[in-house]
């Protein structure tokens, strides 16, 4: 349940606020910055850990 919320939480902030901070209607550079940079923490987190 709480993997669940916290997965709403990221959405939310990635699909709804970062958009707003750009000021652009369409941008999704943020979205995927986020995406990638993801990728790679968890990529290095389990390559290292």
């Amino acid at each position: 349940v709480l993997s669940f919320a916290a997965g709403a939480m990221i959405y939310v902030v990635v699909e709804e606020l970062i958009p707003e901070m750009s000021g652009e209607p369409h941008s999704n550079i943020g979205t995927v910055a986020f995406a990638v940079g993801f990728i790679i923490m968890m990529s290095l987190d389990t390559a290292l850990g």
